[in-house]
């Protein structure tokens, strides 16, 4: 099993587009082989700057889906429209 922390930051005014989005996204993510769950975080003191946190059976099944045609039409979609700058991603294995 690992975590995946996924930090985004959003294009002031953007917030309910983004968060639209991962309701979208997260019906991708159910469909992803060794997914397992996810949760949207919002930073309290900057509400523009979100954590998405997905568990996965193992890293292989998490490199798959961001590899998929699936991932890439929404991060090219976040990339030109929504997000500030560069999404930070970061494996943890336990």
């Amino acid at each position: 099993m690992i975590t995946v922390g996924m930090n985004y930051h959003v294009i002031e005014g953007k917030q309910a587009d983004f968060e639209e989005k991962f309701a979208a996204v997260i019906e991708a993510l159910r469909a992803a082989e060794g997914h397992a769950s996810s949760t949207l975080w919002k930073d309290v003191s900057d509400d523009a700057s979100y954590l998405i946190t997905s568990e996965w059976t193992e890293e292989q099944a998490f490199v798959d889906f961001i590899h998929s045609q699936a991932f890439k039409d929404v991060t090219n979609w976040g990339k030109e429209q929504i997000l500030s700058s560069r999404p930070q991603h970061k494996i943890y294995k336990h």
